[in-house]
């Protein structure tokens, strides 16, 4: 089993994050929340479809904007990943994952090379998620690839829903990476 916590302070946020990588045969779990209950959702998704355990305690200036915390735990998830894969023996260096949720269909290919890097074609028709601006789901997955060291290639082909669009790149993206 592959484990790995990482703790982050800044004069932004403060972050403590623990992420277990499960057996496929495991159930993923998320507990703890980012402040923001559609981020909350998304790394709900991320855990099961991704058979991961993260336990996150997080407080970040929500009061300004949901960026500085949502960038932030993209940094702490990707060093957690690095930190977790170790030296890399024994791991599928690619994977592809495609997965609709209802209107929408979203795809992510990535390599677990070292090399950081992002693609992220997706669309979205509103600002807001709930209360998490679409914005800044590409910046969680640009602050994640670049401190995993992983490419990450994420598209969403087609959806009205911006809710279903960001809920299959998320579920897209764990199963990529399981």
């Amino acid at each position: 089993m592959k484990q790995a916590n990482i703790v982050r302070n800044t004069k932004e946020t403060q972050i403590d994050l623990t992420l277990t990588v499960l057996d496929k045969n495991s159930k993923g779990i998320f507990s703890g929340t980012t402040g923001i209950g559609f981020m909350d959702h998304m790394m709900c998704a991320l855990c099961v479809h991704g058979h991961f355990e993260i336990n996150l305690k997080m407080s970040g200036d929500l009061e300004v904007d949901d960026h500085h915390s949502i960038e932030d735990l993209g940094i702490v998830l990707g060093m957690a990943f690095k930190k977790a894969l170790g030296d890399r023996r024994g791991i599928c260096r690619f994977g592809t994952s495609y997965v609709p949720m209802d209107d929408s269909l979203s795809r992510c290919v990535l390599d677990i090379s070292g090399r950081p890097y992002l693609v992220y074609n997706v669309k979205y028709d509103y600002q807001l998620i709930g209360e998490l601006e679409s914005a800044i789901i590409r910046e969680f997955f640009y602050a994640f690839a670049m401190n995993s060291g992983i490419t990450l290639h994420i598209e969403n082909f087609y959806g009205e829903n911006d809710h279903h669009k960001a809920e299959s790149v998320f579920k897209a993206f764990g199963r990529a990476l399981c």
